[in-house]
């Protein structure tokens, strides 16, 4: 049987994370040996653990299928390469930053100045666009420590928390991009393993739709049943069960966690009791 080649970050963040959601979809990987190549075990598909920087490349030769890759890596060298599924997490932003100490106002102080970067192509556009002109020294790890030493002005890197620039005594001063973990294929992905790329998009919405949401059920006065409702958004409609005091009933429905709290709220304004509120495994539509 045909089998589907996806590769994930060697070792890291986004490697642990990737794998997280691989399970979650329930595609067993066993690796004990620490291999760079491993089968799963109740699904067709190999797992390549590759350098992130390696990952675009071969993506574009062809010899994987598919990627968890950060979405900056592909602007930074992916051209060719389509995003098949966002996957919401290793946020992170791509930004210029310069010492603490460096007196800046605008883009335009970069003028003449040295920048050093991992990202070069992605700097250099963003500079062009914003018709600044600027020495680019390319560097391969720990650029935050170039202005330290006298090596560059300014740097342009990768973002999480800003707790490595706060302690290299940098600051923030551009954001070029905003990035996330995306699930990239190939351009030249055949229309037999497509077919397996879908099941596993599949599988991955189901997941990630899951993870937006929390199970509610809550008891409620039924004179107080319509009111309670249309505070619940529901999929379709909330469901509505009698309870064994008949002036009672109970509730359950879903609620997105970007206004659980708000809904929460509401309900017990409104007469709710005893609440209880589940995680989502997977939601399936």
């Amino acid at each position: 049987m045909k089998k589907i080649k996806i590769a994930v970050q060697k070792s890291g963040r986004l490697h642990d994370e990737s794998l997280s959601l691989l399970k979650d979809c329930g595609i067993s990987i066993d690796n004990g040996k620490d291999q760079l190549k491993a089968s799963a075990k109740n699904f067709p598909l190999e797992i390549y653990y590759l350098r992130n920087g390696d990952i675009p490349q071969y993506l574009k030769d062809g010899v994987i299928d598919c990627a968890i890759v950060g979405e900056n890596l592909l602007i930074e060298n992916g051209e060719s390469i389509q995003i098949a599924e966002r996957l919401g997490f290793s946020k992170c932003r791509v930004s210029l930053a310069v010492s603490k100490i460096f007196e800046y106002d605008s883009i335009k102080d970069l003028s003449g100045k040295r920048i050093a970067t991992s990202y070069p192509v992605t700097t250099q556009k963003y500079l062009d666009e914003q018709g600044v002109e600027a020495e680019l020294h390319i560097i391969n790890g720990s650029v935050e420590i170039a202005p330290n030493i006298g090596l560059a002005d300014a740097i342009c890197d990768i973002v999480s928390s800003g707790s490595t620039l706060f302690k290299n005594n940098l600051k923030e001063v551009e954001t070029i991009l905003k990035s996330e973990a995306v699930l990239a294929t190939s351009p030249k992905i055949t229309d037999e393993v497509s077919k397996l790329l879908d099941k596993i998009r599949f599988r991955i919405q189901s997941v990630l739709k899951g993870r937006d949401f929390r199970y509610v059920l809550l008891n409620a006065p039924n004179d107080k049943l319509d009111e309670i409702i249309s505070i619940l958004p529901g999929i379709k409609s909330p469901t509505v069960l009698p309870l064994a005091n008949e002036k009672w009933s109970s509730i359950h429905s879903v609620v997105h966690q970007d206004e659980f709290w708000e809904v929460i709220d509401k309900l017990k304004e409104a007469g709710a009791e005893g609440i209880l509120v589940c995680p989502i495994e997977k939601m399936v539509q």
